[in-house]
């Protein structure tokens, strides 16, 4: 197949790429390197069978131009910081609800009809079932991330029924691994080498959501893809437990071998969360991928420890 994978020089979507790659499909990797990075693809740039296109998916012609003779489309691409939203209320209509109508649009006029989507357990908000299945409702998300991808969903199953395409809608839990670039790991890491005898903790440090590895993540993502027989399907991916902010704390100052480090939580907003619109309590039911034959390798701590100790390897990390 021809694929396009749109932000392929993420975190996750750089992953993707690799399977991909790894299976001998054609791929177009569309990203504006706002997040991704030209390291994480090197390994297949000169490859005749990958394609670096460095544009936006807000630059519609150069879109539709990448979207000729494509079979499929995983669509990663989105600004994942779900604080921002707080701050700027349009970046996550545009680099997420726009862009993925400029994704489907493009999809429509060039005849393709299947797209992955990585969406997010935010689009639950505070679920009152933990853990919560793909079923839950209604979705009420409390942060305007959360709020886009939901919009995003909307336009995807819109567009497959209306336009007979066939889409999988994954809601991720809080992914980590190699080459993540932010989240609450890297903070720590960075926190504490700037100062290893303080750690800043956002909230109240009790905010307890599951950790899902990427290797999970993307085999999840592949094998719901190959089972699903019909033209939507919707997918939670994570982990069977959860763990807190202060375990990860723990683990973090354990992997970095310090001793008698203060914590500082701020107490948070609204009871304890880290900042407005943070979900206190995440853990999404994977009892559906399971029934197909899915189940994640590592737990919860196990994901945090091994991204702790790669990211601690990785001497091109620094502090910000």
């Amino acid at each position: 197949m021809r694929v396009l994978v749109t932000g392929g020089a993420g975190f996750i979507g750089s992953h993707v790429v690799d399977r991909l790659m790894d299976q001998g499909h054609e791929v177009v990797c569309y990203d504006n390197l706002s997040s991704g990075k030209r390291e994480f693809i090197a390994q297949h740039l000169q490859k005749p069978e990958f394609r670096f296109l460095e544009a936006d998916l807000l630059d519609m012609a150069r879109l539709n131009k990448a979207m000729e003779d494509v079979d499929t489309v995983y669509h990663i691409a989105a600004n994942p910081d779900v604080k921002v939203g707080a701050v700027d209320t349009s970046v996550h209509l545009q680099q997420n609800i726009i862009a993925t109508y400029n994704v489907l649009e493009a999809m429509r006029r060039c005849g393709v009809k299947n797209i992955l989507f990585t969406s997010t357990s935010t689009v639950y908000g505070d679920a009152k079932v933990i853990p919560t299945p793909e079923d839950y409702g209604p979705l009420v998300p409390i942060s305007l991330y959360g709020a886009s991808k939901l919009g995003c969903e909307a336009l995807i199953t819109a567009y497959a029924h209306t336009f007979d395409m066939r889409c999988a809608i994954f809601r991720f839990a809080n992914i980590v691994g190699e080459r993540s670039t932010h989240g609450v790991i890297y903070d720590f890491i960075n926190k504490l080498r700037k100062n290893p005898e303080k750690l800043e903790i956002l909230g109240d440090g009790t905010q307890c959501k599951s950790y899902c590895h990427i290797k999970d993540c993307v085999d999840a993502m592949f094998f719901a893809w190959e089972k699903q027989n019909q033209d939507v399907g919707i997918y939670n991916i994570g982990s069977e437990d959860y763990i807190t902010v202060k375990e990860i704390a723990d683990i973090v100052v354990e992997e970095m071998q310090l001793k008698n480090v203060e914590y500082q939580f701020t107490g948070g907003v609204d009871g304890g969360r880290g900042w407005k619109g943070d979900v206190k309590v995440m853990r999404l039911s994977i009892e559906k991928l399971k029934r197909m034959g899915w189940k994640p390798t590592y737990n919860s701590g196990e994901a945090v420890r091994h991204t702790t100790r790669v990211m601690l390897r990785d001497k091109k990390m620094k502090c910000d």
